[in-house]
């Protein structure tokens, strides 16, 4: 599979979306881009939702970590299974009683502006951040396998996925991205299945055979029983719940889509939904991952880790395959970016700069601007690409996705005091609050071991980043009900 059909194949990808996107973002008003007319059928944004949940990160990087650490993620799938229920039983019902556009509104009903504005600001630091690396990963992986072989430059490749990205989401928004990520999920997950069937007819293996296999080679293990790992079954369980409460339930990105639902009933059917998919979708990586290091070792291949997929994917399977690769991966890459600069821009207009709480502009002058706030975004997620592309190191990725982990920690903890207490807080600390928090978790994490004898924190951290958050709201509250 040459590279000029690669090309043609994401040039001929890109068309579908741009007819999607002209056919459902006809008479689009701010409305529809912020919320789809609260008119999305609830079954077509589960399904798309897996898609956002996944990304290419983890269409790339799930497989390739069951050689070091085998099926132990499936101990965070599990939490997220968890955090699901959460989010649909007790975030989703305040987020419908309020009516809300920005989920981060209900921060200024209950505390006041300066929570409202903190926990909208944490949101797009940690949205920029997570969601322009996440492009960058996938990009990188294009531009290796397809586009330097045709002599595009890095900084091309990204400014043409961008624009791509920016013309079919511009005018519709929500609207336009429910049915682009149901289509794009399908093709992800098309991809996944296509490669899993071919390894299996390669090798001659039935679905039972090649789990023997996997289980002979330790690959299956689920559960880590060693206390003091990182992923330790306990600590990966509820670690996984608590990322889903937050970095689904409170993500704006995600939940612009749930309460794009016409009724809370048809958003919890949605949410419930999306969960089972979710563990079904993850199992499969895995056990895709197993397959790769098998029928890698089957070729007499040395490669492993995030190299694993595209490599074998790219060099060593039919063309067909290649190419089924690229549309998985471009699937994966669509739906962690659209989604992420709508909700930022949805988020910046709405919380931090008001758009809607001037009532002296007209439809078209909120429109304007709402323009303007998407292509800044759009810029500095190009400005983003290019500097992670300078970077070109492994650690620098690692302390962005810690940094912005911890800014998800405040966040559980402003909801959490919200939901669970009836105080007031004294609104002029909460952004204090909301620094030394995670402040205290980073010294707590980074010193943990010599403090707690070999005691390794893991995804634990981020509910340990809201309990310290609940704890300085405590400090800071007032007589009187909220």
């Amino acid at each position: 599979m040459t590279p000029m059909i690669l090309l043609a194949v994401l040039l001929a990808y890109f068309g579908v979306l741009l007819v999607i996107s002209m056919r459902t973002s006809h008479g689009a008003t701010n409305q529809s881009f912020f919320q789809a007319n609260k008119s999305a059928p609830w079954f077509l944004v589960a399904f798309g939702m897996v898609g956002t949940s996944l990304s290419g990160v983890t269409f790339i990087s799930v497989p390739g970590t069951v050689g070091a650490s085998h099926f132990h993620y499936f101990q965070v799938v599990i939490g997220y299974f968890i955090g699901y229920f959460a989010v649909a039983f007790i975030l989703l019902p305040l987020y419908y009683k309020y009516n809300l556009t920005s989920i981060y509104t209900y921060l200024q009903h209950r505390f006041g502006m300066q929570a409202y504005k903190t926990g909208a600001g944490l949101f797009i630091v940690s949205r920029t951040l997570g969601a322009t690396l996440r492009l960058y990963l996938v990009i990188n992986v294009l531009q290796l396998f397809v586009l330097d072989t045709l002599g595009v430059p890095f900084w091309a490749t990204a400014l043409l996925i961008l624009t791509m990205i920016l013309l079919y989401t511009f005018k519709g928004g929500v609207k336009t991205i429910v049915w682009t990520d149901t289509l794009q999920t399908f093709f992800m997950l098309l991809a996944l299945v296509v490669c899993v069937v071919y390894i299996l007819s390669d090798m001659g293996l039935s679905f039972s055979d090649a789990l023997q296999q996997l289980n002979a080679g330790g690959y299956t293990s689920v559960f880590n029983f060693d206390v003091n790992d990182k992923r330790f079954f306990l600590k990966q369980i509820i670690g996984g719940a608590f990322i889903t409460i937050s970095m689904t339930g409170l993500d704006q990105e995600m939940m612009q889509k749930n309460i794009s639902v016409k009724s809370l009933g048809d958003s919890q059917k949605n949410m419930m939904t999306f969960s089972a998919i979710m563990l079904l979708v993850n199992f499969i990586f895995l056990f895709l991952g197993g397959m790769l290091y098998l029928y890698a070792a089957s070729k007499g291949l040395d490669v492993k880790g995030d190299d694993l997929f595209p490599t074998l994917a790219m060099q060593h399977m039919p063309g067909v395959i290649s190419l089924i690769f690229i549309v998985g991966l471009i699937s994966a890459l669509f739906p962690s970016a659209d989604g992420a600069i709508t909700a930022l821009t949805a988020s910046f207009c709405i919380d931090i700069i008001g758009m809607n709480r001037d009532e002296s502009k007209t439809e078209e002058e909120r429109k304007r601007t709402r323009k303007t706030v998407h292509l800044a975004f759009a810029a500095l997620f190009l400005v983003m690409v290019l500097y992670f592309k300078m970077q070109n190191n492994k650690e620098i990725v690692t302390i962005l996705l810690d940094i912005a982990g911890y800014t998800y920690g405040p966040l559980l903890g402003l909801f959490a005091f919200g939901v669970f207490t009836k105080h007031n807080i004294n609104d002029r600390y909460s952004l204090l609050v909301c620094l030394v928090a995670p402040t205290l978790a980073f010294i707590l994490d980074k010193t943990s071991a010599m403090w707690l004898g070999g005691y390794k924190f893991g995804f634990e951290m981020l509910a340990i980043n809201g309990l310290l958050t609940y704890a300085g709201l405590w400090v800071i509250r007032v007589r009187g009900e909220g």
